[in-house]
């Protein structure tokens, strides 16, 4: 049976997945996502399976249930938690209602809260999509910055990464609220998250990006200041890194 003739159902989605694992692969993205024992990634298990692969085996489920998401996400295995996520992301952009968003919304962060979302690829391939729901929002930069202080490493990429869709907007100023907030912040994964995000952000307002480096870019962590100034001449990138 073909799998958009599958019933629509997590044990499904895991089934068409595993028949696609690479077991040498899967050792590989085993050392590229720091699963070993003591890395941010302990204890997640992979099938090796590439991003393409994924999101092509669950297209096919892209209707999937709430409740049969939240039963895929369970999964420590993670290809299904992507393929979740994956689901989750396509249903957020094609839904037409504000409540289905929320729900959306509201859904994604409960499986961060559960430990569910916790790899900077399950990040950053979601949040850039659904922080579109906070856009908007009046109080959406007091939630990025109570997110940014919560209880994992993943809560404070997730709050980075939700920026995204407000620089889209030519709205900036979360993610430089956000920057000085995590200046000192002690993982070098939220200095590559704000890093890149103030790089997009300088794509929008160069000049701003600019004003804020000449205030801060002693402090920067070296990796937020070299993401940050990437798309700038390599003139400017080396005056800005010599005044580190």
């Amino acid at each position: 049976m073909q799998a958009d003739q599958l019933e629509l159902n997590a044990e499904n989605v895991i089934a068409e997945l595993d028949k696609l694992a690479n077991p040498s692969h899967a050792a590989t993205l085993r050392w590229f996502f720091k699963a070993g024992p003591g890395e941010y990634g302990e204890g997640d298990e992979f099938l090796g399976i590439k991003v393409p692969i994924i999101r092509q085996a669950a297209k096919p489920f892209r209707m999937l249930s709430d409740a049969e998401i939240e039963k895929l996400i369970q999964s420590r295995v993670h290809e299904h938690r992507f393929a979740a996520l994956a689901i989750l992301n396509y249903q957020f952009e094609k839904a037409r209602d504000p409540g289905r968003q929320e729900e959306i919304f509201n859904l994604f962060l409960k499986f961060v809260d559960q430990g569910k979302v916790n790899n900077w690829d399950l990040v950053d391939g979601s949040a850039n999509r659904i922080g579109a729901w906070l856009v908007d929002k009046p109080y959406a930069t007091d939630f990025l910055v109570e997110l940014a202080k919560g209880q994992s490493l993943w809560h404070t990429r997730v709050a980075v990464i939700f920026t995204m869709p407000f620089i889209r907007q030519f709205e900036l100023d979360q993610i430089y609220v956000l920057a000085k907030l995590l200046m000192n912040h002690e993982h070098d994964l939220i200095h590559k998250a704000v890093g890149w995000m103030l790089r997009e952000a300088g794509k929008q307002d160069l000049t701003r990006l600019r004003d804020f480096l000449a205030k801060y870019s002693t402090q920067m962590p070296r990796v937020m200041l070299r993401y940050s100034i990437e798309k700038l001449s390599a003139a400017e990138r080396k005056q800005w890194l010599q005044s580190k």
